[in-house]
């Protein structure tokens, strides 16, 4: 069998004249023989080593979704190798509550990155998540679910956020749930999308049997066109789906994609101290919902804020509470994203209540902080009512957190201090990335021999070698030294707090390694 062209990275090769997948190129190390659920035996492997060829003229599909499958392996295979892919546009999920569009969400971006639970309304804010399909990118936007009918403040701004999501996308995705038929809140938000101008594509959700089409049909009257049968749980029709959004969308991005060195800023916090208004503040629009109800973040919200040069990445998260081992549903999920959403950040804003002062559960959000590697800033938010001082917070956190985290009062209401914030974030990042010469990390180790003499047991003394810095974002550094056994914690404790203070690392996670010279 003759192997096919060579494929860039990620890039499917499609038969001409019967327009079936034929081979897909993929880089780095991938244990396709252990994935029956998404390739069959009809797939050879054409070529060894660390760049492979999947021959996949023989296979039988059973359904688009197995392609689809397939592309998501694609997808991984790109991250290795940084082949630039082309970003078409943006696409927005709406629909009445609870028929299927964070299960949607998750399935074409082959993530779990929305929260998804069988209570109606679980979805609140716009997510927005990166698509790739057939080596092409587009924004795909996650929205609440919208009942005009229904008054409540907070269903009015989902309403608004999803108003904001239609307006700006290029292509409107409007999820029906086939089994229900369609309602008065469909014909509402048909209504709302015909007034709208977008181009729409009906998605008649949770037909789990693909021979039982027949249930579509009566959403033609909804007059946005053909209805497409799929089924975000199984996962049928989303192949042709997605084939049918690149069709639509305009082939140019409305933004640019996020670069490489953005800073990655976590919010974190306990319930209701003011994470989502200082998002709002930041960005200079209710880009999220804000509400006096604790709990009402849920899913892990990005926002990119572009300042100078600088372009900032802000993930509002839901609040973090005590005994997370008990929560359960909704809560459980929501948290377990926050946790995410700070693995994958630079830096953690840490909001404290600054009219009810520093409470131990804000150390315990402190303490996420620091075990995800965050450089970590503590804001004392809701400055304009509060009653306490900045000195009166200052002693405590120095005493309880490790890092000593910098602090900055800011009013999400007024403004005050959302300027210099911004200030203390590139700094803190700064340091987060930096890199510390060898020179004068050697300097640095024969002034500590000088001012404070190592710890000695059974007549042998500890020698502090060399040292050198062996990563960035976070620093972490590796010191030899004649034995390590020699170290104690509080020697160890006391190097650190030098280092430090010596390259002000106040608020940066620092590593030391203690290594014997070999």
């Amino acid at each position: 069998m003759r192997a096919p062209p060579e494929n860039r990275p990620g890039e499917l090769q499609v038969a001409a004249e019967t327009h079936e997948i034929t081979a897909l190129c993929l880089v780095g190390d991938f244990d396709l023989a252990n994935s029956p659920s998404v390739v069959d035996e009809g797939c050879r492997l054409l070529e060894g080593g660390n760049h492979l060829i999947l021959d996949l003229s023989e296979a039988t599909f059973i359904d688009s979704s197995v392609i689809h499958a397939l592309f998501r392996v694609a997808s991984e295979a790109r991250k290795h190798d940084r082949v630039a892919v082309l970003q078409v546009g943006t696409a927005a999920i709406v629909g009445f509550p609870n028929v299927g569009k964070s299960t949607l969400v998750n399935r074409l971006t082959a993530t779990r990155a929305a929260v998804v639970h069988e209570t109606p309304g679980v979805t609140r804010d716009r997510k927005e998540l990166v698509c790739e399909w057939r080596g092409k990118r587009f924004l795909l936007v996650d929205t609440g679910g919208v009942d005009l009918a229904d008054r409540s403040p907070i269903t009015r701004q989902v309403a608004e956020q999803a108003r904001a999501a239609i307006e700006e996308a290029d292509l409107v995705l409007f999820v029906v749930d086939a089994k229900a038929g369609v309602t008065p809140g469909d014909e509402e938000v048909a209504d709302l999308l015909r007034r709208s101008g977008r181009p729409v594509l009906v998605l008649a959700n949770k037909i789990d049997d693909p021979v039982r089409t027949d249930q579509i049909h009566e959403f033609h009257r909804l007059g946005l066109g053909e209805p497409i049968a799929i089924s975000a749980l199984h996962g049928h029709g989303t192949g042709d789906l997605l084939d049918a959004i690149l069709e639509r969308l305009p082939g140019r991005a409305a933004r640019p994609e996020i670069p490489e060195d953005a800073i990655r800023v976590a919010i974190l916090g306990r319930p209701n101290v003011g994470k989502s208004s200082l998002v709002n503040a930041l960005v200079g629009q209710d880009r999220v919902i804000v509400s006096e109800v604790p709990g009402t973040t849920r899913d892990s919200i990005d926002t990119v804020v572009q300042r100078g040069d600088r372009t900032f990445v802000f993930v509002d998260t839901a609040g973090l509470r005590r005994k997370r081992r008990q929560r359960q549903g909704i809560e459980y999920y929501s948290e377990l994203r926050a946790l995410q959403a700070a693995e994958r950040a630079d830096v953690a804003l840490v909001l404290v209540d600054a009219s009810e002062g520093l409470v131990d559960q804000d150390l315990a959000v402190a303490d996420v902080a620091r075990k995800a590697q965050n450089s970590t800033l503590v804001v004392a938010a809701k400055w304009d009512i509060s009653t306490v001082g900045i000195e009166d917070l200052r002693p405590r956190l120095v005493d309880r957190l490790k890092q000593r985290p910098p602090l900055v009062a800011v009013s999400a209401k007024t403004g005050r201090g959302v300027g210099r914030l911004l200030d203390r974030i590139e700094e803190l990042y700064d340091k987060h990335t930096s890199r510390i010469t060898t020179g004068a990390l050697n300097r640095f180790l024969r002034e500590l021999r000088e001012i404070r003499q190592p710890p000695s047991k059974n007549g042998r003394r500890l020698n502090l070698l060399y040292g050198t810095q062996t990563q960035v974002r976070p620093p972490r550094f590796r010191f030899f030294v004649n034995d390590p056994g020699l170290i104690t914690r509080d020697y160890g404790y006391w190097v650190e707090n030098q280092l430090r203070e010596r390259f002000d690392f106040e608020g940066v996670p620092v590593s030391i390694d203690f290594v014997r010279r070999s």
